[in-house]
């Protein structure tokens, strides 16, 4: 099982060779290579990369995500393998299937789960108003028809961030963005790998958005991250994001969250959250749909 990820910084040329990733510095560094069975994804934080076909070819086989940076550094686009699974067209058929009613209870499980864990943020950080969200999880109804999305975040972002606006071009919201990006690729490589189609979401249904269900299923996950862009930020400085911060945001991966009584990377739990959905679609249950909860507020 993949357990690990690596973070290309450096001009370097990487190949494949006996089941290896090799990368090979540019600088004349030893080679360092890298069992293509135990990695999970790849960022490549550099444009001064080159690639093998028979690395991308391997990759693709082996499920591995591969993110790939804009000029700023920012995670641009995701490379991931196409039709995996053994069951892909049933899957996909039960996917598109989906009752309404279904697809907002399912819906209403993902917004309770974002509320609870930005509850556990704020108290971890030592925030009163973690109650407050807390109740407001506990009112979500089915599809959410009261936004109590939108109502929790506009109460959780200013007691996370001092002066803060989501969309600002800001430190804060650059560490926010490249965590999401990361969490978002590997659920995308999780929907690949369980014969889901990523375009077709449960709640986002932009014609335009490749990865609506992704961008569903990202949102409980998504206070990891702040978790995460909110340490960093207080115990360092700077104002733009640096390579540091980049990888230091791409090790979200390994942060811990549980589901159940069991505690898993988010890299695990974002492989467990997809295989639940297949079941609540195949089961037409919502209540199958497993949703990541921070170790701090773990729920009953």
């Amino acid at each position: 099982m993949a357990w690990r990820g690596l973070h290309i910084s450096n001009p370097a040329r990487l190949t494949h060779r006996r089941r290896q990733i090799v990368v090979a510095p540019d600088d004349g560094d030893e080679e360092l290579t890298f069992p293509v069975e135990d990695v999970a994804w790849v960022i490549l934080d550099t444009p001064q990369v080159s690639l093998s076909g028979a690395l991308l070819s391997a990759l693709a086989e082996n499920g591995v995500a591969m993110i790939v940076p804009d000029a700023k550094h920012h995670p641009a686009g995701v490379l991931i393998s196409f039709h995996q699974h053994h069951a892909q067209s049933a899957i996909a058929h039960a996917q598109i299937g989906m009752t309404a009613p279904l697809q907002k209870r399912l819906w209403q499980r993902i917004v309770k789960a974002k509320i609870e864990n930005q509850a556990a943020v704020l108290r971890a950080i030592g925030n009163d108003h973690a109650q407050a969200l807390t109740a407001m999880a506990s009112r979500v109804g089915s599809g959410d028809p009261g936004n109590l999305e939108a109502q929790a975040a506009r109460a959780y972002w200013p007691r996370l961030f001092e002066n803060f606006r989501r969309h600002d071009e800001t430190r804060e919201n650059g560490l926010l963005n490249y965590g999401y990006a990361v969490v978002r690729a590997a659920l995308a490589r999780a929907c690949a790998a369980s014969g889901l189609l990523p375009a077709f979401g449960i709640h986002h249904k932009s014609r335009t958005n490749p990865f609506n269900l992704v961008d569903d299923l990202i949102e409980p996950f998504r206070p990891s991250v702040d978790r995460l862009a909110q340490k960093r930020a207080n115990e360092t400085e700077g104002t733009e994001l640096d390579v540091d911060d980049r990888r230091h945001m791409a090790g979200i991966l390994g942060e811990a969250v549980s589901i159940g009584d069991e505690r898993l990377t988010i890299l695990a739990a974002t492989e467990a959250v997809v295989t639940s959905l297949v079941r609540a679609i195949e089961g037409r249950d919502a209540g199958l749909l497993s949703t990541p909860a921070l170790p701090l507020a773990r729920r009953t």
